[in-house]
């Protein structure tokens, strides 16, 4: 298969770039720099890169006030795949997963961190966007409430809008196994035009 991976030098990404070609794949990295550089939210240069790939996983991340930049990139990405056959898995953000118990969204959860509010209303305005997109196959991938660098241990669970929780009530996984589960979709493509989050 061939995975052409958006942010790959970034935390996320070059996680992505490293298990894909772990499992044997084909992969191009882009990256604000680097060999391969471009810019999701311009459709020619999505177009251009995407060419001959299968899957485009993007997971890049806005610089802090920047945030509106989540928005324009996945106009960009949608854009510039329409048409092309090229399936899009796009990492956004966990706030508007619903939280069990109260049912509220995560962002408007009592105890939500008011320093991401603003990057949790763009990923939610980023996930609007997303889902309204009939042209093309899009997966939304949200992470739990902790993403952090870990261990990799191949397992985890699913959900789709509700987010996973632990007997605990912790919501997390490393970033290595968010990984995972981003090149199983890709390998499977199991929440084509729907949205899928993971924990522990």
């Amino acid at each position: 298969m061939r995975i052409l991976v958006w942010g790959a030098a970034g935390a996320v990404g070059s996680r992505v770039t490293q298990e894909a070609l772990e499992r044997g794949h084909n992969v191009t990295a882009v990256g604000r720099s680097g060999p391969v550089r471009g810019d999701a939210a311009d459709p020619n240069d999505v177009a251009r890169l995407s060419t001959g790939h299968d899957v485009l996983i993007s997971a890049t991340r806005p610089r802090p006030g920047h945030e509106g930049e989540l928005v324009d990139a996945a106009k960009g990405l949608l854009i510039g795949l329409r048409g092309s056959g090229v399936r899009l898995i796009l990492v956004g953000g966990a706030a508007s997963l619903i939280v069990p118990g109260p049912e509220v969204l995560l962002v408007d959860a009592p105890d939500f961190p008011g320093d991401l509010r603003s990057i949790a209303l763009a990923c939610n305005a980023q996930y609007d966007v997303v889902r309204a997109a009939n042209d093309v196959d899009w997966t939304y991938a949200s992470p739990p409430a902790l993403l952090e660098p870990g261990t990799r241990t191949g397992s985890y669970r699913k959900g789709y809008d509700h987010l996973v929780t632990g007997v605990d009530g912790s919501s997390a996984i490393s970033m290595e196994d968010f990984a995972v589960a981003l090149v199983d979709e890709a390998e499977r493509a199991e929440h084509v035009r729907q949205r899928f989050t993971v924990g522990y």
